[in-house]
Parts: structure tokens; sequence; C-alpha cells
């Protein structure tokens, strides 16, 4: 098969090769999938630089935890009927050497989801981590129908996907962007209010729309906004953290506790198994009904990954995703 690896950490186009590998085979319980799309997380390009002084965790890696595709062969256990059928896969990468970088990917049989078939390979490639990690920050601490939840960066790969469920679960969604140029992009279909952070008093400006502070907290940068999350969270909220700038964070511990707020951690790697596949028909539901959509950012091909990756690390807006050719 055709596909790109790495058996050295380093920059992308140093590091990252295409070419012919063997074909997988589905052990049991398994499923190998025809790739269609890859999808590209910064999680896969950490991994790739030896982020925060990780090692190479095997001695060849395929890249990349998401993607869609069709079953086209199943391991012992696993129904045959499910050969042909259109997937989505999740977590592909995640404690496995091989990800969805190629043509072809094996993953154990729940990992790749029905794909429903007005749904597009492209969206399908957008479900696995970011929608997963999205799902836990709205979800994990209960229903969020009725409640004001906060999700920072709402025009990212989590944020927005975040802001689009919690919409769909009811909730009432208020969201921020870095800058005032960006409220332009953002969805008043899904956000309710939408708040930049270079204004003069965005605490205030959250406060206007929950008085009574808000109940549930998505945050990208929890270093960058701790205080400001201080300043606008009500009785017993959450705030659900998947990202942070400073390795060693400060909180404004005291107000946090008499306030009873509930921080919440999120890796989505080490997600418990139920959480993940409850993400997964929740995401796959709301796609379904059309509450879900993905912004794509650019599209490359395999060929071209090193520039996918460039691309994702460089950061900006938009889905990246590697088109497989067969």
């Amino acid at each position: 098969m055709l596909a790109s690896w790495y058996d050295r950490q380093g920059p992308a186009a140093e590091v990252l090769r295409v070419g012919e590998l063997p074909d997988p085979e589905p052990g049991p319980g398994e499923v190998r999938v025809r790739v269609t799309v890859s999808g590209v997380n910064p999680g896969d390009t950490k991994k790739r630089r030896g982020w925060l002084g990780s090692a190479m965790p095997y001695p060849r890696v395929i890249p990349h935890s998401d993607a869609a595709g069709v079953v086209d062969a199943v391991g012992d256990g696993v129904d045959g009927r499910r050969v042909g059928q259109r997937v989505w896969v999740y977590g592909a990468q995640s404690y496995r050497a091989f990800g969805t970088a190629a043509q072809y990917t094996v993953v154990p049989d729940r990992q790749a989801v029905p794909l429903p078939g007005h749904l597009s390979d492209g969206l399908g490639a957008s479900l696995g981590i970011p929608g997963i990690t999205a799902h836990r920050s709205v979800f994990a601490d209960g229903p969020v129908d009725g409640r004001l939840v906060l999700v920072h960066g709402v025009l990212g790969g989590v944020g927005s996907l975040a802001a689009q469920l919690a919409r769909w679960g009811g909730a009432i969604v208020i969201g921020t962007v870095r800058r005032g140029s960006d409220l332009d992009h953002v969805d008043p279909a899904v956000v309710s209010h939408a708040v930049a952070l270079d204004a003069g008093d965005p605490a205030a400006a959250i406060r206007s729309y929950a008085p009574d502070g808000v109940h549930r907290i998505v945050e990208v940068s929890l270093s960058a906004n701790a205080d400001l999350d201080n300043a606008v969270a009500a009785l017993d909220a959450v705030i659900a953290a998947y990202g942070t700038h400073a390795d060693r964070t400060e909180l404004p511990f005291w107000p946090l506790l008499f306030n009873n707020v509930t921080l919440r951690l999120l890796g989505s790697d080490d997600f418990p198994d139920e959480a993940k596949r409850q993400a997964a028909r929740d995401l796959t539901a709301a796609a379904a009904v059309g509450a879900l959509t993905v912004d794509v950012g650019a599209r490359y091909a395999l060929q071209d990954i090193a520039e996918a990756h460039d691309r994702v690390d460089a950061g900006g807006r938009g889905r990246v995703l590697v088109t497989v050719p067969h």
C-alpha cells in the first residue's frame, strides 16, 4: 500500500516519507478500512516533533488517528456484513503504531463508526479527536439543556464542534474569539452571543449575557483565560480544559474554590472507552441531522503530507485533510 511514515522525530519535511509498505491485515476483533481521507490533528504533529520530550513509541509510525473510508476486510469475530460499509475512524494511532496516513488502516471494530450516506468523507475524517474531545468537554458532567455554555476559541477545531454539540444539546452558547475582526465568522445560529478577547472588558461583556455566570466553560488555553474564567463562572460551574499555553498553569485558587468550581482536564487518548463510544454515537447522530459542520481549511495529497503537517503546526482556522489515492 501507499503510505506515509516516519522512523525518527523531527521537522515534517525531514522525517516524513511516502512510499510502499505491506498491506495490513485485520486481527481478531479488528476491521481494515480503505482510507479515502485522513484528518491531521495538532496531536499528530506534536508526536512527530517529540513534543514535551516524548520519544518514538514504535520503531516506525504511520501518523494520524482520524479518517473516513470503507471497510474492506474483517478479522475473526467481526460481522462480515461490515465489508463495504462507509465509516469514520477514530483512535487509529492512539497507542498503536500505524494510523490513517495510508491507503489502509486497521482498527478495533468499534473504532470504525458507520457514516451515514449523505455525509461527506471530509466531515467523517473530522469527527475523531476534535469531535470526541468536544463531546466530552460539553457532556462529561451531564446534560446541558437550558444551561449557559461558554466556549473559548469558538472558531477552532474543537471549539467549533463543542459549540455545535452544546447547541444540539439544548444549551445557550456564548463563544469567544481572539480578535474583533473574527466576530463576523461566528455562526449566530449556533452561538447566541460572541465576545472578542481583545475587547476592553471581555468578562463584563460575557456577564452582560450571563448575569449569574456560565455553567460550563470549554477551555482551549487555561493559562491565558484562568482569571477570565474565574470572573464569569457560576457557582458549581465546570471548566473543561483541553489545552494550555504554560506547562505549569497558575490559577486563582481561592476564588475558584469558594465558587465550588470543578476543573476537568481532558486528554482524549485516555478517555474511558464508554465515553468514546457515546461520543461516537452522538457525533454521528448530530451530524446526520445537520447539526454539525466542519470548516475545511486545506486539503493535501498524501504525497504532500509534510506541507499538511506544516500547515497544522502554523495554526490558523480550518480543518486540514489529506486525500489518499487508490
